[in-house]
């Protein structure tokens, strides 16, 4: 191969065509071969490095992206972090008690006499005088006032003098019919005779019966001209004065006059009525441990005894109608006064205790919101068994290893995600 880039050597002239020498051609050669291979892979080389010049700039394009946009994707995962705990409701968690088993109920309720009467005339006339007014402490029988009925008198003596004449004619008929009889023995009358005779006697004993009922009566309503008291009390109202004219059973359908002449009522034993919730109804029984306390008397326990009770739920109030009975021989406490009555209730099986402030009062009843192992809410129906004031007692619906929330908000749903406050001391 001839290079006519080569200039012949000093050997090669006064060769024709200029061509070199034998000696000289393969030397050429060789010299020639090594430059056009050193030309080669200087532009193959060139040619790789234009290849690989794009990937490098996007390299280092992309190594300086990242080192802009990792730190921000690292803050902003940050503060996504931080966003998200901050909105997460920070809840307080309580955790169940074993309720008391004695516990104190206290309900409100009114003092009434343990017998009270209102008391009218049986007889009409004028009154003559009373003798008890209002405070008086009175005895059984004994005489409130006096009334005076003249006409009621007289018809009594009048009543007297036909039951002795009913009486007379009684003996008379008796004894005729007696002698007719005894000569009704020897036929010295005749049957006929004799029978009515017998007869005639019947019918003076009825009458003179007769005489004795309506004597009976009319003394009996004389009787009632003394008014007196039907049982130990103390008289609480007088309605009547020296003169008045009374009628018996008083004035019916008269507006603003009842009739009343005197009220009496008893007080050395005094009831007390108190209404007990359905819930803490089983509890109460005669044995049950009570006692008052009233307003006037601050710090004083007045005892007091369970003797009776209706035996029934009122289906208006759903509650249990119970007596209370206190002795008040030392007039402590006065008929129509307010107290408080605080029963001992005792529980063989208590439940569950929780505050009023972890509750829920929602449509479908009373519910309690736990934290399960997840971290999320869960609301749990309840059913509030004994009320304890500021506690009450749980009795379905609960496990004592429960989280419940204290002061749970009325936005609460059951599936929210919460964080658990950590507790506060003092």
């Amino acid at each position: 191969m001839n290079d006519a880039s080569i200039p012949p050597t000093p050997d090669d002239a006064g060769k024709p065509n200029g061509q070199p020498a034998n000696d000289a051609i393969p030397v050429a050669q060789a010299t020639a071969t090594a430059a056009n291979a050193g030309l080669r892979d200087s532009g193959n080389s060139t040619r790789r490095r234009r290849r690989y010049w794009p990937f490098t700039l996007a390299g280092v394009a992309c190594a300086l992206l990242l080192a802009g946009i990792v730190p921000r994707l690292q803050a902003s995962a940050s503060l996504t972090q931080q966003t998200d705990a901050q909105s997460m409701l920070s809840v307080s968690v309580i955790t169940p008690r074993v309720a008391p088993s004695a516990s104190e109920l206290r309900l409100p309720g009114a003092v009434t006499p343990f017998a009270e009467a209102s008391i009218y005339a049986r007889t009409s006339g004028y009154l003559a005088h009373w003798t008890s007014d209002i405070g008086a402490k009175v005895k059984s029988g004994q005489t409130l006032a006096t009334i005076q009925a003249p006409e009621l008198d007289a018809q009594l003596r009048q009543a007297r003098a036909d039951e002795a004449t009913a009486q007379a004619n009684y003996d008379y008929a008796k004894a005729t019919a007696q002698r007719w009889q005894e000569m009704l023995k020897t036929q010295s009358v005749a049957q006929q005779d004799a029978d009515t005779k017998q007869n005639d006697m019947e019918a003076r004993r009825a009458m003179l019966a007769s005489a004795q009922a309506n004597v009976a009566h009319l003394a009996e309503l004389v009787s009632y001209e003394d008014i007196t008291a039907p049982f130990d009390g103390v008289i609480t109202a007088r309605n009547v004065d020296v003169g008045a004219l009374v009628t018996a059973g008083g004035t019916p359908g008269t507006a603003g006059q009842s009739g009343e002449l005197f009220h009496i009522q008893q007080t050395g034993v005094l009831r007390v009525f108190v209404d007990v919730p359905q819930n803490d109804a089983p509890f109460v029984t005669p044995d049950t441990a009570v006692y008052l306390s009233v307003q006037q008397y601050p710090g004083r326990h007045i005892d007091a005894r369970v003797v009776r009770s209706t035996g029934s739920i009122d289906p208006t109030s759903r509650t249990l109608r119970v007596e209370v009975d206190v002795d008040n021989r030392d007039g402590a406490l006065m008929p129509g006064a307010y107290a408080q009555v605080h029963l001992a209730l005792n529980s063989s099986t208590p439940a569950l205790d929780l505050p009023v402030s972890a509750l829920l009062f929602r449509p479908d009843g009373v519910t309690v919101a736990v934290v399960d192992s997840n971290g999320r809410t869960v609301l749990k129906k309840v059913h509030i068994g004994r009320d304890f004031g500021t506690h009450v007692e749980i009795t379905t619906g609960l496990a004592q290893t429960d989280r419940v929330i204290d002061n749970p908000g009325d936005s609460l749903d059951a599936g929210q995600a919460v964080q658990i406050a950590p507790p506060t001391h003092g």
